[in-house]
């Protein structure tokens, strides 16, 4: 049967978090007939069912109920892959010779209307990937690609649809500096702003993040209609969604293995992640004999600690596999850490540094393999342990035969 697409229907951010996929699954699932489902980013990456499911399960679900997304930082990598290169759109990422990465425009019959869906990564989002992934790749200013590839559509298209991964804030930039776009989806920043805000005749929406919610819109009169929802709980599973709800369930059993009893003094609250992180760099700092520690706050999620610190709870809290490596600084902050240090925090957030302030005319630190080939001068040997190990020691007290010993081997 033929879809009669009435509305648009946007998550973001899902960041590969299934404890609860339920609802999410069960929505599109029933929405499919009549709405195009779009994805704003990070799909990918950020919990242990991506750690231990390699993917698959996010390349399952996009496949299987999706129609178009938007490249995120994270999971870089996957949207090159054939299925899913054919479901994204970005107008402005190409490669060195200005070739674009992606599709730049798909037009949609939705309500009777010709509508044009494309997407936007802000720079901010792009620099984050790691430098490895992007090689041979860049993004152009977003409202100047807009602009371009609006022109170049005009004629057919009656309406636009930005899908962006660049921060709500800056997508509330994007819309005053693009007043044809009707509808600005936006992804990236985790922040408490869903809107729709109006600016002008344009408006800018986010889902709630995590799977949680998603954004929509439909035409109205002559204009568009947006508003946020959360996806409602279900007692009932489409036979469609069966093998894929097994899947997660299978890689949830193995989420649940205990690796130790969490500190007494941490237990029942919210992890404080820069207080964490301080304690692991001071340790780092004295117990690896290291000039300095270099950290940033959100290597981090600040996820709730219970009794137990589960393999799932700790790929929660440290789900990106960081290497603990030794780093050149670059040449032209050897003798100036300041600078450095600011321009890192632009670029990735809050830094935690041990000893603070840092030692004068230092060459090395210990970091992240992240920080260390994205924005430092290159690593210079492994460390011998993971950022995740130091974390699962700090926080818990090992319980015997637990999958702490399996997961210090990774």
């Amino acid at each position: 049967m033929s879809r009669q697409l009435r509305q648009i229907i946007a998550t973001t951010d899902v960041h590969s978090v299934f404890d609860s996929a339920a609802p999410m699954l069960t929505h599109l699932h029933a929405a499919r007939p009549d709405s195009l489902i779009v994805d704003c980013g990070d799909f990918f990456e950020g919990s242990g069912y991506y750690h231990l499911g390699e993917g698959g399960i996010e390349r399952e679900v996009l496949t299987t109920l999706y129609d178009l997304l938007a490249p995120g930082n994270h999971g870089w990598p996957h949207y090159f892959e054939p299925a899913l290169r054919r479901m994204t759109v970005c107008t402005n990422a190409t490669d060195d010779s200005g070739t674009p990465l992606f599709d730049r425009v798909r037009i949609q019959d939705i309500g009777g209307r010709r509508v044009a869906v494309t997407g936007v990564m802000g720079p901010q989002a792009f620099n984050a990937i790691p430098a490895d992934q992007r090689a041979g790749h860049r993004i152009s200013n977003p409202a100047q690609a807009l602009h371009e590839v609006m022109q170049e559509n005009h004629h057919s298209a009656d309406a636009w649809m930005v899908l962006s991964h660049s921060g709500f804030d800056e997508d509330l930039k994007l819309a005053a500096a693009c007043p044809r776009a009707d509808v600005i989806f936006a992804g990236h920043c985790h922040s408490d702003s869903f809107g729709p805000v109006p600016v002008g005749d344009t408006l800018v929406v986010k889902g709630r993040e995590l799977g949680v919610g998603y954004a929509a819109a439909e035409p109205v009169g002559s204009g568009w209609a947006a508003r946020i929802g959360a996806f409602p709980d279900t007692h009932s599973l489409p036979h469609e969604l069966t093998s894929l709800m097994e899947k997660i369930s299978a890689i949830g059993l193995r989420l649940r293995s205990p690796i130790g009893a969490v500190d007494e003094r941490l237990r029942d609250a919210p992890l404080d992640r820069r207080r964490l992180l301080e304690e692991i760099a001071g340790r780092l700092h004295s117990g690896l004999g290291a000039d300095a520690v270099i950290l940033n706050e959100t290597a981090l999620r600040p996820v709730p600690l219970g009794a137990t610190l589960t393999l799932g709870g700790l790929l929660a809290i440290e789900p990106f596999g960081n290497q603990l490596v030794h780093a050149f600084l670059p040449e032209q902050h050897v003798q100036g850490h300041g600078k450095l240090l600011d321009h890192l925090t632009e670029l990735v957030g809050p830094l935690i540094v041990a000893p603070a302030p840092l030692p004068p005319a230092i060459r090395t630190v210990l970091t992240t393999d992240y920080l260390a080939d994205s924005y430092l001068g290159g690593r210079t040997h492994q460390a011998g342990i993971r950022l995740r190990q130091a974390v699962s020691h700090v926080l818990t007290t090992s319980l015997p035969g637990s999958a702490d010993s399996q997961e210090g081997g990774q």
